[in-house]
């Protein structure tokens, strides 16, 4: 009983809030069905974590023996995965691998201007990452929470884990948890900056007719152009275009299935779960996060200006015209993007079928996103030079 008495005098006010954070996003997790897979482990997680002398984490312990103390350490199992599966970012890579092969390259081989959006899509990370700087963070902490602006939680890590920054935990909250509000934040978003006639321009769909060596080459030219492009970026783009290849192989049918599926899901709890580690209410509870969770808001707005004001910047040129919400999906925050824009086409006009337009975007934003941490990890470091 002593025990019990002295773990709840430990237990601190910070730790209860964190119980009610992991709380909120357990809650959105199955209540609101805002990414299940990886906000469920991520509540739960964040309990964990924070139980007094919670033996979850890393503990140090202090023992006097005949008058001498030593200390300790209780090596904690999610700082253990930690470690192991995202200080070395082995978890967002093999992550790629099942994104990778849930990619369909068709509709952006049949409308190619598609690949333009999601480069514009991704502003909002370069305006972060110089606000972020303005404000008082770290050049390199900026970067990193510049990175939720990928719309994508394996570069965000990879990013934040090369970094080496201290609010990884706060910058995974928010890039996934933004991810699930993609479809309150691009509608009102886009509804500012468009008019009704422009989101009810119509597109025509011409499906090309992609053979099977095409679709095994793509994957590996655009691993070895970013290669040439981004040199720090191929590990992710390297393993996201595996992925791909085996899902177009042709030959590995069941394995695809299985990246698809199993595998991806496996990943995602595995890495929701282990970011609680950052997630101790020590690390967590601070202005900075804060701060984190509205630069992360600020990222994802001006991704979605960025999209969506450069597809109404080419109308000034084209004949036939884009339209213009279609550049949101250049988003990375894959498939929801694209489902988003066409479900807001299809309330405009019931018979505007936007998804293959704005799932080419959309597949264009997922390469672009990890081009994108790649280009910041540059950038970072010739300025550090």
């Amino acid at each position: 009983m002593g025990t019990l008495f002295e773990n709840i005098e430990n237990l601190t006010v910070a730790q209860v809030a964190m119980w009610l954070i992991g709380g909120v996003l357990i809650y959105l997790a199955i209540k609101k069905d805002m990414e299940p897979t990886l906000l469920l482990p991520m509540g739960f997680g964040a309990i964990l974590a924070n139980l007094p002398m919670s033996g979850a984490v890393t503990q140090f312990i202090t023992h006097t023996t005949n008058g001498q103390t030593t200390t300790n350490a209780e090596h904690g199992i999610l700082d253990l995965l930690f470690d192991n599966g995202i200080t070395n970012e082995l978890f967002p890579l093999l992550l790629f691998i099942g994104i990778g092969a849930m990619i369909d390259f068709g509709p952006l081989i049949s409308n190619p201007k598609m690949f333009l959006f999601g480069a514009a899509a991704h502003f909002g990370i370069f305006f972060t990452l110089s606000l972020g700087s303005l404000i008082g963070f770290d050049l390199k902490d900026a970067a990193s929470i510049a990175s939720i602006g990928t719309a994508d939680g394996p570069t965000a890590i990879f990013v934040s884990m090369y970094f080496d920054s201290t609010y990884i935990g706060a910058i995974l909250v928010a890039a996934y948890s933004y991810m699930a509000l993609v479809p309150i934040i691009q509608p009102a978003v886009i509804k500012c900056i468009t008019t009704k006639k422009e989101r009810l321009i119509r597109m025509e769909y011409k499906p090309a007719n992609v053979s099977q060596t095409t679709k095994i080459l793509m994957p590996i030219a655009i691993t070895i152009i970013a290669g040439i492009v981004t040199p720090r970026s191929v590990a992710l783009v390297g393993f996201l275009m595996f992925g791909n290849l085996i899902r177009e192989c042709g030959v590995l049918n069941s394995l695809s299935d299985t990246a698809q599926k199993a595998f991806a899901n496996i990943i995602t709890l595995m890495l929701g779960i282990t970011v609680a580690a950052k997630m101790q209410a020590e690390l967590f509870l601070s202005k900075q996060t804060l701060m984190i969770l509205g630069l992360g808001l600020i990222a994802f707005i001006f991704d979605t200006l960025g999209g969506v004001l450069f597809a109404k910047f080419l109308n000034l040129f084209l004949k036939k015209k884009v339209n213009p919400m279609i550049g949101a999906a250049g988003i990375s925050a894959f498939p929801m993007s694209s489902r988003v824009i066409h479900k807001m086409g299809l309330k405009e006009d019931p018979f505007n079928f936007l998804l293959m337009h704005a799932a080419g975007a959309n597949v264009s934003g997922q390469v672009a996103s990890a081009i994108a941490g790649g280009l910041v990890i540059v950038l970072v470091e010739k300025f550090l030079v």
